[in-house]
């Protein structure tokens, strides 16, 4: 029998940006709330050392656990699910932090486009182009950019995000928080290629920071050393924008907050007399093996993208989409990106020890509908990415397509290419498909006895025809950048991969929207069922984009929050 706790007027599970950011509003506003985050307790201390590649980069420190809890993976529905025994494809965090913990730093917006892409399609080239009979379902989510603006706005500031005006952005209502971090000489080059072709780079949105910052909460950040050492680290320096040096420590500041860490929430339970309330959730401390119940006026689900539709499954609440009927919301809309694109050879070296998770140059000229689609087979587009986010002797043994992958040879190209190599690359958007979807896997048991989460996915011919053109515009830069070699990604992206990393980019599987029958949570990210619970982060996106989710996953925890409190204050539904 489960151990009750005292009730708290908000739990949140999982303490990374969106539980952060959920409980540092809640909080601020006088609400009792905790977190149960899954993982440990961890602060700048720990990370005095962090600069070990083997130990964060290739064996995933700040990463789940997959020997605990992991998914199972198929292409299509006709193949065996099976499960990962080691990540890849993406990286989901744990512990205080979570994702953000190790992500970049890249904080870009999504489009007017993206929130209104099937409306906006429809009007421009026609209904044909949104290609149903292939199998994509697109629609608007449901809240349109000039509605979501004022939470970006909110969570740059929040983040400290260093940047510049974009010229093909929307207006926007205050400037970056802090200036573009240094141009350096690579990034100058490729700059300057770019505007020979007639493009608009731009210094990318960073949540690294370009000088010592304080928030509008008096959270201090300090500014960025370029050591390199972002992605799948964490920032020793306080330098880098992340829930534990922001959110978390506004929250805890409150004297309303505290998170319980170690604890695996299991299920959430349905109030017996009200099936439109949930009472709190079942947990399971994973140091003593102890079941609790935590019981809450507000339950909100701010854990990584599989656990978020994990726990709706497992507790009964909503109904499972069916490729066969496509009815149904659960585990519908999942999306990636693809992320390919060219690399230069140079006679020349660049300084690449140096760099940082978001310094880099971006340009929009091929994202969104920013270009004209009309004879080309796919929508959207993505945008192009340079960045310089530092060279490591394990990960960077970058060699031409060529050369053998052992031996002397290799050994003498990776040393000498390891300052010579630049690419250029572009972060694509993926639209949903109707057999791309999430469900559970009865077969493979996680640690506390639920079946684990199955994963359906594969690349369609748009992401194929997107990916060749956005390559070819990613080769024509690296060409003028001057490259004396080029080597460009695979033009036929073939089948997806869940094996080598891509990106955390994901999305879907507890969509948003304004009609239950194809969304899970309403605009204010309020559950359709049950009135008292919440679901934010990257799992309730319509489809993904051709940007880095985490400014809009800051963006829609905002929102959340702002309608959590206003339906703890009035309890009653939120209405768009």
């Amino acid at each position: 029998m489960a151990k009750e706790l005292d009730k708290v007027d908000v739990v949140t599970i999982g303490a990374g940006w969106t539980g952060g950011i959920v409980a540092a509003e809640t909080a601020k506003e006088g609400l009792k709330v905790k977190s149960l985050e899954r993982g440990g307790y961890r602060d700048t201390t720990d990370y005095q050392h962090i600069h070990d590649e083997l130990k964060y980069a290739q064996r995933y420190e700040l990463m789940q656990d997959t020997s605990i809890e992991t998914l199972t993976f198929r292409n299509t529905r006709d193949e065996q699910a099976l499960p990962v025994r080691r990540l890849g494809s993406f990286l989901p965090g744990s512990g205080r932090g979570g994702a953000g913990t190790h992500w970049n730093g890249q904080t870009d917006r999504y489009m007017p486009y993206d929130f209104e892409i099937k409306s906006m399609t429809e009007e421009k080239y026609g209904e044909e182009k949104l290609g149903e009979d292939s199998g994509l379902r697109y629609r608007d989510w449901g809240v349109t950019f000039d509605e979501m603006e004022k939470y970006y706005d909110k969570f740059e500031k929040t983040a400290g995000v260093s940047g510049e005006e974009n010229p093909l952005g929307e207006e926007r209502s205050s400037p970056y928080p802090n200036p573009p971090m240094l141009k350096t000489k690579s990034l100058r080059l490729f700059e300057k290629a770019a505007k020979e072709l007639n493009l608009h780079p731009i210094m990318m949105p960073s949540a690294n920071m370009s000088q010592s910052y304080e928030n509008p909460d008096g959270e201090v950040l300090n500014q960025c050393q370029y050591c390199a050492f972002c992605e799948r680290f964490a920032c020793e320096y306080d330098a880098k924008a992340t829930p534990d040096v922001t959110v978390l420590k506004t929250a805890e500041k409150t004297g309303n907050y505290e998170i319980r860490y170690n604890s695996n929430v299991t299920e959430i339970v349905t109030d017996k007399d009200d099936d439109k309330k949930v009472t709190g959730v079942k947990f399971i401390d994973t140091i003593t093996r102890e079941e609790y119940f935590q019981p809450a006026d507000v339950v909100v689900l701010t854990s990584f993208l599989f656990n978020n539709y994990k726990l709706l499954r497992v507790s009964d609440i909503g109904e499972q989409y069916d490729p066969e009927t496509e009815k149904g919301a659960l585990g519908s809309n999942y999306c990636y990106q693809t992320g390919l694109g060219a690399t230069g050879f140079f006679d020349e070296q660049f300084n690449t020890f140096m760099g940082a998770g978001a310094l880099g140059m971006i340009l929009d000229d091929f994202n969104g509908d920013n270009f004209d689609h009309e004879g080309l087979d796919f929508i959207h587009g993505g945008s192009i990415h340079f960045t310089q986010t530092g060279a490591r002797p394990i990960l960077s043994n970058t060699v031409r397509k060529d050369t053998p992958e052992w031996g002397e040879e290799f050994k003498e190209e990776s040393i000498k290419n390891f300052t010579r190599t630049l690419e250029v690359y572009s972060m694509a958007h993926t639209g949903p498909h109707k057999d791309h979807y999430l469900d559970l896997d009865d077969t493979y048991k996680d640690a506390f006895g639920n079946s684990q989460v199955m994963l359906t996915y594969n690349w369609t011919e748009q992401d194929n025809a997107r990916n060749k053109y956005l390559t070819e515009r990613c080769k024509e830069i690296v060409e003028k950048m001057g490259a004396k070699h080029i080597d460009v990604s695979n033009d036929d992206i073939g089948a997806y991969d869940i094996v080598p990393y891509q990106s955390t980019n994901i999305s879907g599987g507890t969509p948003m929207g304004t009609d239950p029958e194809n969304s899970v949570v309403n605009t204010w990210l309020q559950h359709w069922d049950r009135d008292n619970l919440f679901v934010a982060g990257s799992s309730t996106f319509v489809h993904n984009s051709g940007n880095n989710p985490t400014g809009t996953v800051g963006a829609i925890a905002y929102r959340c929050a702002e309608g959590i409190i206003k339906y703890h204050k009035n309890n009653q539904r939120l209405e768009d």
